[in-house]
């Protein structure tokens, strides 16, 4: 596979699939005469390319034009920061930005603008690949600064080589943007799988984005459990169909499962784990949260996987190459694993994931993970989802607080001794469940919680 283009129309006949955005649609087949790109002839090839159009049907297009014309390919989501995309630009060493602004953009030094659009115009672009293109894609870095991350078309497509991507799959869909590890995934799935895929689009109410969805007849969906949460409250997963339903990004709780299996059960549930550095490691269609204990170890399975110092660690052929810029640190250990920095636990022939290592809470030199305190109140039936966080103490040096949406959104002003009692009622389950140093301080009842662009709780950082 030396490109995405060499795989649409390698078999000579038809070029099947469609993108679907908000208000059109542009099947695939339409690049054979027309382009997406305002772009001289000759001006692409060899460049290295930041994507940094808002529109997710304009990049769409692009990625499919310039995989194995362009050497590089930068996949900047839409809500980078102007310093920010100068920051990629520079370590990237960018000289094209494709992007769908009024007014060319800005980024520092002699920079090519590209126009892109979903409407396509006259004209051929010539794709044939002469070299793979490196594919970068952003991840949250410690600084603030993203760091790039490279891979190759390979590196991203294992998980579906060593799968089928050839199955009569109706249309694909997601709610991630596909500029991310998560989004970028299903969009492969579809151009690879020669399927339609639905994208999402920024700020479209979740009702209005399962309403496209269900139109278009999808049988195969992904989110993170915060995307799922919020479907499920909005009342328009009733729109949808869909055969396969996927969950990855955030730790999936049993409450999520069971209430996405209530909501759709003739579909298969699954939830995966994946990063950014280690690539797809699993996926679990047992129903059950946490992932078996016989997948550590195992050097038969795509990716071989190990638990050290409570975290657990990847190596495989999905793994990216490098982070770019010379002050990067290494992307894995000596032995070709990468720490993927979440931790896990054994329960019995299961481990379980508590949270990332870098968001414990410490009580009094004690160890709390939110997600697990999450867990135990996202068990009750009248919870939608929760955010557990550090409240400064003097005595203790923080202390557990949980903010907590319920199903019933109007019980907070219509019924505030039944909300009293259910606060009660959540924490006694802590104090059942959980060390006294875990249990919340303080629950409140709030009517939302704001997710980040990636679709994940916003957690405050350590």
């Amino acid at each position: 596979m030396t490109s995405l283009w060499d795989s649409l129309t390698e078999s000579g006949g038809p070029i099947p699939g469609a993108f679907h955005g908000i208000d059109r649609s542009v099947r695939l087949a339409s690049l054979s005469a027309a382009t997406a790109l305002d772009v001289p002839p000759g001006t692409l090839r060899g460049r290295s390319a930041l994507i940094a159009t808002k529109c997710q049907l304009a990049a769409a297009l692009a990625i499919v034009e310039l995989d194995g014309l362009v050497r590089r390919m930068v996949l900047c989501p839409p809500d980078l920061s102007a310093t920010h995309l100068a920051f990629v630009a520079s370590v990237a060493g960018a000289d094209i930005v494709v992007h769908d602004a009024a007014e060319p953009i800005e980024v520092g030094g002699a920079i090519t603008n590209v126009r892109a659009s979903p409407e396509l115009r006259a004209g051929r672009i010539d794709r044939r690949s002469t070299e793979p293109t490196e594919w970068v894609l952003l991840t949250s870095g410690t600084t603030g600064a993203p760091k790039l991350v490279a891979h190759s078309l390979p590196s991203l497509a294992g998980p579906l080589v060593d799968g089928s991507t050839r199955d009569s799959i109706g249309a694909w869909s997601t709610f991630y943007d596909i500029r991310r590890y998560g989004g970028l995934q299903i969009y492969l799935r579809a151009v690879l799988g020669r399927a339609s895929l639905v994208l999402s689009c920024a700020n479209e109410p979740t009702e209005a984005f399962l309403a496209r969805v269900g139109r278009a007849g999808v049988t195969h969906i992904s989110g993170t459990p915060s995307h799922w949460r919020r479907a499920l409250m909005s009342g328009a997963t009733t729109l949808i169909d869909p055969k396969y339903v996927r969950l990855s990004g955030e730790i999936a709780d049993q409450a999520i499962l069971d209430r996405l299996r209530d909501a759709f059960p003739r579909a298969q549930i699954a939830h995966a784990f994946a990063s950014t550095e280690a690539g797809v490691a699993f996926d679990v269609t047992d129903g059950l949260a946490g992932f078996p204990a016989r997948l550590i170890g195992d050097v038969a399975a795509p990716a071989t996987m190990k638990v050290e110092d409570g975290t657990l660690r990847i190596r495989s052929r999905r793994t990216a190459a490098r982070y770019l810029g010379s002050e990067a640190a290494p992307l894995s250990a000596d032995d070709g694993f990468v720490d993927t920095g979440d931790m896990v636990e054994l329960r019995g022939d299961r481990y379980h994931f508590a949270g990332r290592k870098g968001g414990v809470i410490n009580v009094g030199g004690l160890k709390v993970h939110p997600e697990e305190v999450e867990a135990v109140i996202n068990a009750d039936s009248r919870v939608r989802m929760s955010l557990v966080r550090a409240r400064h103490n003097p005595i203790t040096g923080a202390v557990v607080v949980a903010d907590v949406v319920l199903i019933d959104s109007a019980a907070p002003a219509a019924q505030a001794a039944v909300v009293d009692q259910l606060k009660r009622e959540l924490l006694d389950a802590c104090r059942q469940a959980l060390p006294a140093h875990k249990v919340p301080a303080m629950l409140r009842i709030v009517p939302t919680l704001e997710l980040t662009a990636a679709g994940k709780l916003v957690r405050p950082r350590a």
